[in-house]
């Protein structure tokens, strides 16, 4: 049996390449609104964060998604951030599902 090529995404924080399953997607669209993208199909500029709660208040802390979509983000949308990463890190551990 063919293996399946794995989809590999860049972390924006870190600059490492990550499984796209175990990466979050943050869209820009027209309207400079920022959003959390957990499908993967929004349409707009995309960047990917990975589902760990210390990258997520170092993307914070270091304000990466101003520099990458070259726009103020509010502070509410990585309080967002950070709770949803942590929630869905919370729920991978509880689960088990890689």
């Amino acid at each position: 049996m063919k293996k399946r090529k794995i989809p590999l995404r860049k972390d924006i924080v870190t600059g490492e390449m990550f499984p796209k399953k175990g990466l979050v997607r943050v869209v820009k669209n027209k309207a400079d609104e920022v959003s959390l993208d957990p499908t993967g199909k929004k349409p707009g500029r995309g960047a990917y964060i990975s589902l760990d709660v210390k990258i997520a208040q170092r993307a914070k802390t270091e304000r990466t998604f101003d520099k990458a979509f070259k726009i103020k983000v509010d502070d509410d949308f990585y309080d967002e951030l950070i709770a949803y990463v942590d929630h869905q890190q919370a729920r991978k551990e509880l689960f088990k599902d890689e």
